[in-house]
C-alpha cells in the first residue's frame, strides 16, 4: 500500500513554508553564482634564477663570510637633488592590488536586488497559500448565512484540507436534517388539518338539528372560523413546500398591473416610484404583495404603493389609512395565528397567517418584512428585497 500524507491544514502550511524557504535559497544561490566575487588569481611563475623573498632572508650576512668571499664595498649614493625627485619616488613600487570584497557596510546593488526578489517571491507564495486555505472557510461562512435565510440553500462544496472538508460535510448533513424535519412537520400538520375537515362537516350537519336558531347561528359561525383556520393552515404549509424558480422580474410592471387591477374593481389603490429588474421568486413575491395589499384594503380602505431602490436593495412600501397596530404588538402580529382584537376584527376575514406567510416569503427571497405606524396614521408595511 502506497503511503500518502494526509491533506490537513498542518500539512499544507508546512509544505507552503518549505516551498518558500527552498525558493528563497535557490534565488540567493543563483544570484551569488551570477554576481558574486570570482576565484582568487594564481601567481605568475618567476623567471629562472630569480631570488625569492624566502631565499633572501636565508642568505648569511657579509661579515659572516670568509674574507675572500666578502663583496666589495659600494660607494654611498649621493643625496637626491630636486631634479632627481624625492627618496619616496625612488622606492620600488608595489604592483596594484585588486580591491577586496566589500565590507558589511558596503553591500553591492545585486544584494538588494536579490533581497527584493526574494521578498516578492515569498509574499506571492504566502498570499496564494492564504487564499487557498481561506477559501473553504469563506464558503462555509456563506453557506451558514444562506442557511439562516432559507433551508432551500444549496449545499456548500466539500473542498480544501481535511478539517474544512469535515466541517463542510457536517454542515451539509445538518442542513439536510433540518430540511427533512421541516418537511415532516409540514406533512404532519397538513395531514391533521385535512383530517379535521371530516368531523367539522359532521358537526355542521348535526347543528341543523338544533332547535334554537340563535344557538345554531353561533355553532355555524364557530364552524366557519375553524374551517377558515384549516384552509389558511393548508395554504401556509403549501406555500412553504412549494418550490419556486429564480427569475428576472420587472417589479415596476408587476406593481403597476396590481394597482390597475384593483382600480378596475373599484378599490382605491395608487402607485408611484421606479426600480430596475431584480432576480427573485415571482410566485412568492406575488403572494406576499397580495397579502399586504389585501390587508391594507381590508383594514385601511385605501392603499398607497411606493417603489424605491438604492445600490443594495429595493423597497416596496404599502401604506393604509386604518387604525394601525400598537407599537408593542408590531413584532407579535408576525407570529402564526395572532390577531389583535382591538385593531383587527376577526370576523372580517383575517386568520392570523397573512403576515406570517409574507414574512416567510420575504426571507425565502433573501429580504425582510418591516412594519411601522405612519406618522399621519395607518400602517406602513415595507417589503425589502436585495438587488
Amino acid at each position: 500500500m502506497r503511503w500518502r500524507p494526509r491533506d490537513t491544514l498542518f500539512t499544507r502550511l508546512f509544505c507552503l513554508v518549505l516551498a518558500a524557504l527552498l525558493c528563497s535559497h535557490i534565488i540567493m544561490t543563483l544570484l551569488f553564482a551570477l554576481f558574486g566575487p570570482g576565484p582568487p588569481s594564481v601567481a605568475e611563475p618567476l623567471p629562472k634564477g630569480a631570488i625569492t623573498s624566502t631565499e633572501v632572508v636565508m642568505m648569511p650576512a657579509p661579515q659572516d663570510l670568509p674574507p675572500g668571499l666578502r663583496p666589495a664595498p659600494q660607494p654611498r649614493p649621493a643625496p637626491f637633488g630636486p631634479e632627481q625627485g624625492s627618496a619616496m619616488d625612488a622606492r620600488p613600487r608595489m604592483p596594484p592590488q585588486p580591491p577586496g570584497p566589500p565590507g558589511p557596510g558596503r553591500l553591492p546593488p545585486e544584494f538588494w536586488y536579490g533581497f527584493a526578489l526574494q521578498l516578492v517571491a515569498v509574499s506571492l507564495l504566502a498570499w496564494y497559500g492564504a487564499r487557498r486555505l481561506a477559501r473553504p472557510i469563506e464558503q462555509l461562512t456563506r453557506g451558514a448565512r444562506e442557511l439562516g435565510r432559507t433551508l432551500d440553500a444549496p449545499a456548500i462544496a466539500e473542498t480544501g484540507p481535511l478539517e474544512t472538508r469535515q466541517a463542510a460535510r457536517l454542515f451539509n448533513t445538518l442542513q439536510s436534517k433540518l430540511r427533512q424535519q421541516m418537511t415532516e412537520r409540514s406533512q404532519f400538520l397538513a395531514a391533521v388539518s385535512h383530517d379535521l375537515r371530516t368531523p367539522l362537516t359532521r358537526i355542521r350537519l348535526r347543528s341543523t338539528q338544533v332547535q334554537d336558531p340563535q344557538l345554531q347561528t353561533r355553532l355555524n359561525q364557530d364552524i366557519d372560523d375553524m374551517a377558515d383556520m384549516l384552509n389558511a393552515t393548508l395554504a401556509y404549509l403549501r406555500d412553504n413546500s412549494q418550490q419556486d424558480e429564480w427569475q428576472q422580474l420587472d417589479i415596476e410592471a408587476l406593481l403597476q398591473a396590481m394597482a390597475e387591477d384593483a382600480q378596475e374593481l373599484g378599490q382605491p389603490v395608487s402607485f408611484s416610484g421606479h426600480a430596475d429588474q431584480i432576480l427573485t421568486l415571482p410566485a412568492t413575491l406575488r403572494r406576499c404583495l397580495d397579502n399586504l395589499l389585501g390587508n391594507a384594503l381590508r383594514y385601511g380602505e385605501h392603499a398607497d404603493i411606493l417603489l424605491q431602490q438604492n445600490a443594495d436593495y429595493v423597497e416596496i412600501c404599502i401604506r393604509d389609512y386604518g387604525p394601525g397596530i400598537p407599537e408593542n404588538q408590531l413584532a407579535r402580529v408576525l407570529e402564526p395565528f395572532v390577531r389583535l382584537e382591538d385593531s383587527r376584527n376577526r370576523h372580517t376575514g383575517g386568520t392570523g397567517l397573512g403576515l406570517t406567510i409574507t414574512r416567510d416569503g420575504a426571507r425565502r427571497m433573501g429580504g425582510e418584512l418591516l412594519l411601522a405606524n405612519a406618522p399621519q396614521g395607518g400602517l406602513l408595511a415595507t417589503l425589502r428585497l436585495p438587488r
